[in-house]
């Protein structure tokens, strides 16, 4: 998958960009605060996914401006093909000049690994952020993956819903047995997906982190929740979490929320057997992003046969050489995008083509 050209008009700080991109490594430098990551953001939103700095689609129009307009001409599957984003209140997409139900959707066309500085919160901050970077992977794999996220969080808001109810009127707890049930069923194939896919990525993570720390530390991910995952299909994880949900209820009611299912699991991160976010150096964890993100790119190439586009928001300055080098030589086969303040660092490990961001515009 290749993107050949991009176009952009009132998106972010930039009002009007037209860029021809390298099949190869393409190297977006300049001062910080000048567009660099928002035309990284601009990419990113054509895999369907919403922005990765954790903004509403409002926020991504230009200043004073009505509405947003990006545009795509790329290859994918040997076939050229062309996609739009429109953003007034929401995100509208066409693809191919047909329209999409859901900008959403543009995801099963295109596919691509992010990573930035933000996404240390992964291994620095609680658990939220380790369960959006398997559940932001696995949308990107299946694509009814997304519909099952939403129906158990409507599901969950309505058994929030009546929880808050009962605390007024007791007679009304029956009724839990039926949100129990479709909690259960919605949820079982969440955690089964997510145990499934922390296997897979697995043996990538651990070969990308060993590379990175010179074969010194190994990496291991563990899913953790109310009852031990490993090994069970989603029937039986199904029957456990109706067990648990009905074990935990009382508390529940008193509290007024739901305290069991995939919601509150974590993606525990260990470096050497012990937690990263505990113990691991600002290093450690910064590796530890890398070779998640590498090992999903990777992952992610071999069940679609297809290349994802690699997005590196200011990553590589912090790197000495070598990391750098080793970087690269797992993305040299794919489309790399890699924002950076000066061009010389990258520009000595690898050619490619370069753009002089200022002011949202070229230099």
């Amino acid at each position: 998958m290749k993107i050949n050209s991009i176009k952009i008009e009132n998106f972010r700080n930039i009002e009007n960009l037209s860029l021809d991109f390298d099949d190869n490594v393409n190297i977006i430098y300049g001062e910080n605060a000048q567009g660099k990551t928002n035309l990284i953001e601009a990419i990113y939103l054509f895999t369907g996914s919403k922005s990765f700095r954790g903004v509403k689609d409002s926020e991504l129009i230009r200043f004073n401006c009505e509405y947003s307009r990006l545009n795509i001409d790329f290859v994918n599957k040997e076939r050229e093909q062309n996609a739009e984003i429109f953003i007034d209140s929401k995100r509208n997409a066409k693809l191919n000049g047909i329209k999409k139900k859901s900008a959403s959707m543009l995801g099963d066309e295109l596919k691509a690994v992010i990573f930035s500085p933000v996404h240390l919160s992964m291994v620095k901050d609680g658990p939220l952020e380790r369960r959006k970077f398997i559940d932001n992977a696995l949308c990107q794999l299946k694509s009814g993956y997304r519909n099952v996220l939403h129906e158990y969080n409507r599901c969950l808001i309505q058994r929030n819903m009546l929880l808050k109810d009962i605390a007024k009127n007791y007679s009304l707890v029956d009724m839990l047995y039926i949100w129990d049930r479709n909690l259960a069923v919605s949820g079982a194939k969440i955690i089964y997906q997510r145990q499934k896919y922390i296997e897979a990525l697995m043996p990538y993570a651990k070969d990308i982190f060993s590379g990175l720390s010179g074969g010194k530390e190994e990496i291991d991910l563990v899913l953790k929740g109310e009852f031990e995952y490993k090994n069970l299909n989603i029937e039986e994880i199904e029957s456990n979490i109706v067990k648990a949900l009905e074990k935990n209820r009382g508390e529940d009611i008193l509290n007024r929320v739901t305290q069991t299912g995939p919601h509150r699991d974590d993606m525990e991160i260990l470096i050497n057997g012990k937690s990263a976010r505990k113990f691991g150096s600002q290093g450690q964890q910064r590796s530890c992003v890398l070779a998640l993100k590498l090992a999903e790119a990777s992952l992610l190439k071999e069940l679609t046969q297809d290349e994802p586009l690699a997005l590196l928001d200011d990553v590589m300055s912090e790197l000495d050489i070598s990391r750098q080098d080793y970087i690269l030589n797992h993305i040299k086969d794919w489309q790399v995008f890699i924002t950076c303040c000066d061009a010389n660092t990258i520009l000595r490990l690898k050619k490619g083509k370069t753009f002089h961001i200022v002011n949202g515009g070229l230099g």
